[in-house]
């Protein structure tokens, strides 16, 4: 009988274990180009919330950006990912952007925002670009079709009274390949939403002549009054190689976001364990700067574009965040 009990019991270990091995829950978290900042913010993450011991797996997985990572969550593709602000607030109201004309993301649902993403416009030396004025005739690389590159650089130049018509050619690729198109003279100027002290821009400066170039505070205003979810930023001096003078450009909040069908204990545990347990990880393991210098739990609602997740409601209660109503998920 003994035995019996035994071979029981060893049954019900094993069993116990397969359980909570299958209770354990997993969260893919789309980024962006791997020559970008989301990758590697996407990676801590994932690392942070694996190595916790919250009963939640993660990975990350490079995708294409902002609009891909707004589509691909809701349609249950991804379970989190990365975008910018701008491009949540297009997905979610069905507006500006052609993926998502006539068909709201309402799916999507906010975690935090994380850092200011600025739009860099990068041209050669050699091209006599001063101004997005200069930009007629030129060769300049917009983004992907579809991309949120692509509707920053439309709104950008509405304001100058231009169009993709007015620019010599119209060139479409990733940032990764239109850095490269940059370097070698094959483009005159290019336009990259991305953290301050990318690698990519980095490098690309100290292997070919390429500066970047500011907008005028008449036109950051414009920007601003037409579309209110970018702000005046600037660029300081030294942050990129040769280039010592400051760069006045707009910003965007990079964003944390969820599909809102992810359970609201999930999402309490990764909020938690980020932003409360295991901020010090989130701080400084994760291979972005921009977090330690930018993201203060006080301010993670600041530009919060769309609603957030019940998970998120909870935690930001615990923590005495004060939340917008405008913010409050409607179901």
């Amino acid at each position: 009988m003994k035995l019996i009990y035994r071979i029981f019991a060893v049954v019900a270990l094993i069993a116990a274990a397969c359980a909570g091995a299958q209770a354990r829950s997993f969260v893919t978290i789309g980024s962006g180009s791997t020559t970008g900042l989301y990758y590697p913010t996407a990676v801590g993450i994932a690392k942070i919330i694996t190595e916790s011991d919250i009963g939640i797996g993660a990975n990350a997985r490079s995708t294409g950006g902002s609009v891909y990572n707004a589509g691909a969550v809701q349609k249950g593709q991804l379970q989190a990912a990365l975008a910018q602000n701008n491009i949540l607030y297009y997905a979610y109201n069905g507006t500006g952007i052609r993926a998502f004309q006539g068909k709201p993301a309402k799916d999507l649902r906010g975690l935090a925002t994380l850092y200011p993403e600025m739009i860099h416009i990068l041209v050669r030396k050699d091209s006599g670009i001063h101004g997005i004025q200069d930009l007629k005739g030129k060769r300049v690389d917009v983004g992907d079709i579809g991309s949120s590159t692509e509707q920053d650089v439309k709104n950008l130049l509405s304001i100058y009274g231009m169009k993709f018509n007015d620019l010599g050619s119209a060139v479409r690729s990733s940032a990764g390949q239109a850095v490269g198109l940059l370097r070698d003279g094959r483009i005159d100027a290019m336009f990259y939403s991305v953290g301050l002290g990318s690698s990519a821009i980095t490098e690309a400066m100290q292997t070919a002549p390429i500066t970047l170039i500011s907008l005028s505070p008449d036109v950051l205003n414009k920007l601003h009054a037409q579309y209110p979810f970018y702000t005046a930023f600037t660029i300081p001096g030294g942050t990129y190689p040769g280039i010592d003078k400051d760069v006045h450009t707009v910003t965007f909040k990079a964003t944390l976001f969820a599909s809102k069908n992810m359970s609201s204990d999930d999402v309490y545990k990764i909020m938690n364990t980020l932003f409360n347990t295991k901020r010090d990880a989130f701080y400084n393991d994760i291979a972005n700067p921009n977090l330690k210098k930018y993201f203060k739990l006080d301010n993670a609602l600041e530009g919060m574009s769309i609603p957030l997740h019940p998970g998120a409601v909870r935690f930001y209660k615990e923590q005495h965040i004060k939340i917008d109503n405008k913010l409050m998920p409607t179901s």
